[in-house]
């Protein structure tokens, strides 16, 4: 097996069948765990990005974990979408929550707002005729839609407090078959 280390420590196997030698892996695990990024040392070292990830998954120590599929309890993904919606960018929920990337909380942003969709489509809003309103009632009105949406809010909050101390499933599923009479 011909090997040659080229410079600026590019290496270059002979034949892609070829295996990389114990000291090569090691040293493109250190430089991954130094902060280098992942790609570049997939390109330094010829290999493709999913070899890496297998080294670092295997050799890479205790404290760095790669990229991997995340799971985020409800009660976050309520929160981040909270944020959101009061103004926060989601670069800025990303960072503030501790989340990997924007994309996920895009992924979420859609499901709700399908979620959401289905709910609108079910019961249609209609706006109440504008002469039969005066502005006390209006502001009157926002405070209690205010009060009822900060209740519903806590409500909430504590149904997933209770769901992960009890570890049961309180909120019924979606299309969930009713039990016979």
């Amino acid at each position: 097996m011909e090997t040659k280390k080229t410079s600026e420590f590019k290496y270059e196997r002979a034949k892609k069948s070829d295996r990389y030698p114990r000291e090569i892996i090691m040293e493109a695990v250190r430089l991954a765990e130094s902060g280098v990024m992942l790609k570049d040392v997939a390109s330094l070292y010829g290999m493709s990005g999913i070899t890496l990830n297998k080294w670092m998954t295997r050799y890479s120590s205790p404290d760095y974990h790669p990229i991997t599929n995340r799971s985020y309890k409800p009660s976050v993904k309520r929160s981040v979408l909270r944020a959101i919606e009061s103004g926060m960018s989601i670069n800025e929920a990303a960072t503030s929550f501790g989340i990997t990337s924007g994309v996920v909380i895009r992924g979420w942003i859609k499901k709700a707002s399908e979620e959401n969709a289905d709910l609108s489509a079910i019961i249609p809003m209609k706006k109440p005729p504008k002469e039969n309103l005066n502005p006390t009632d209006t502001k009157a009105l926002e405070h209690q839609l205010a009060e009822a949406q900060l209740k519903i809010r806590a409500l909430e909050t504590m149904i997933d407090i209770a769901e992960e101390q009890l570890k049961i499933d309180i909120r019924k599923k979606s299309g969930a078959k009713q039990s016979p009479k």
